[in-house]
């Protein structure tokens, strides 16, 4: 357990086989390349949470700033709140490896941008009544998916992405429930409501380029 904890960047930066308590506010690349740590903040995180993390889990019980999961190449991230902009830009996956990323609340512009894998699932949980997601969601994704809690589409999503409603939740489901284990949220509620899923063309052309999925 860190107590205490007032902007210190790089904390468990490259760690693996560890679990990690921390009181405060961590500062940038929290969690940058670990390899199988579990971490828990109990307040917010500022940017590149769990940049280019391998494996592990990372639970924030606040809020976290921009680009959480740059590069993420697999492992999980809970965000009990909103998260800042361009959050997973870059997540990829391969064979086994398949990166989580769940927001309680809502998420900046500029979600999934470039995503070349893995899975982003946005609650928007006290947003019911707005977009839960800000401009220019999936810009350049050509792979994974993008999960949306929400009854609106976003409206300036590229080309190459198709969005459609979500009728089989079993691949979200597990998720949904490990994020409210974390926090509290009544799951079952949360995965009767409606979801988009927004996924790359199967004609994108960049898919082959970075994965045969």
């Amino acid at each position: 357990t860190i107590d205490n904890v007032l902007g210190q960047r790089y904390i468990a930066a490259g760690a693996s086989g560890k679990r990690v308590v921390i009181n405060g506010i961590p500062g940038n690349a929290l969690g940058a390349y670990m390899d199988g740590c579990v971490i828990e903040v109990h307040g917010n995180a500022q940017d590149a949470v769990g940049d280019t993390m391998n494996t592990g889990t990372l639970v924030v019980y606040g809020n976290c700033g921009d680009t959480a999961g740059y590069g993420m190449r697999g492992g999980k991230i809970f965000v009990k709140g909103y998260a800042g902009w361009r959050v997973g830009i870059h997540m990829k996956e391969y064979g086994e490896y398949v990166p989580d990323i769940v927001v309680g609340g809502t998420a900046g512009s500029y979600l999934g941008e470039y995503q070349a894998g893995g899975r982003i699932v946005v609650l928007g949980i006290g947003a019911e009544d707005r977009p839960c997601v800000g401009e220019f969601t999936a810009t350049g994704m050509h792979g994974g998916k993008i999960y949306l809690r929400s009854r609106f589409i976003p409206d300036d999503l590229p080309p190459q992405v198709e969005v459609s409603r979500v009728t089989d939740k079993s691949e979200l489901e597990p998720l949904v429930r490990e994020f409210c284990s974390y926090f509290g949220y009544d799951a079952d509620k949360l995965l009767s409501d409606d979801y988009f899923v927004l996924a790359p063309a199967a004609a994108c052309i960049y898919k082959r380029m970075y994965t045969n999925r």
